[in-house]
């Protein structure tokens, strides 16, 4: 073979791998094609995790709710309470009330297939800038909640010792868990920011009830900015 033959097929050899990835990224793009995500931005304030009693990050919950069916879809979970991990007790109800109430329902109905939701949600992040994104379908309307909780806040009101009852908090809670909410049309450039609703606690008959946050101070602050953005999905070649 000639030197002539040798670089004609070196030039089509790498027409053709152009060709392939101009056509992997064409495709990349048409898969994006009407289609939307939510992108839920959060901060953790560093310095409230590094003040609390434990220094760690807040355990969380985000999940949305189709307010047509009220079918739940949950989004990510923090690995406490993903995995039921509370550094030596068996367990904390009263870390995130809402979602656990919430997980438990749907275990009941499809115990699979919640189990394999937990499992892929995500390790607790440090604190800084958290991002996660869902698909959703445009123009789609949803309900997104958000439960968030930091152990051993405490404050003058939710205290690790109350010397007048003479009691402990004891699974190191401190200030309750916080209940966010947002509606959002997912149209891409919309923007919500999610709001507190309430604390959850779980009252004296073992119910989970959502109050007015009275006595709240830092834990307000904990999130200290929040937002859902409809974006566009970003192009993957490989999925």
């Amino acid at each position: 073979m000639n030197i002539v033959s040798k670089r004609k097929i070196v030039t089509i050899s790498i027409l053709v791998l152009i060709s392939i990835a101009v056509l992997a990224v064409v495709y990349a793009y048409v898969r994006t094609l009407n289609k939307a995500e939510l992108e839920f931005n959060i901060h953790i304030n560093e310095q409230l995790v590094y003040q609390s009693a434990y220094g760690e990050s807040p355990t969380f919950a985000i999940w949305l709710e189709d307010p047509a069916t009220g079918k739940i879809q949950t989004i990510y979970v923090t690995n406490r309470a993903a995995n039921n991990d509370w550094a030596g007790k068996p367990e904390v109800p009263v870390a995130l009330p809402k979602w656990f109430e919430i997980a438990a329902e749907q275990r009941s109905e499809r115990e699979n297939q919640m189990r394999d939701e937990i499992i892929i949600s995500g390790a607790t992040p440090k604190p800084g800038y958290f991002t996660t994104r869902v698909n959703v379908s445009p123009g789609s309307e949803w309900i997104c909640w958000i439960e968030m909780n930091l152990a051993g806040d405490y404050n003058e009101t939710y205290k690790e010792y109350d010397p007048e009852a003479r009691t402990h908090d004891e699974y190191g809670l401190g200030q309750p868990a916080l209940l966010y909410r947002a509606e959002i049309n997912a149209d891409i450039g919309n923007t919500v920011e999610p709001k507190i609703v309430g604390m959850v606690l779980i009252d004296s008959q073992n119910n989970v009830v959502v109050e007015a946050p009275e006595g709240i101070t830092t834990a307000k602050e904990v999130f200290d900015e929040i937002a859902i953005h409809v974006v566009k999905p970003k192009p993957k070649i490989i999925r």
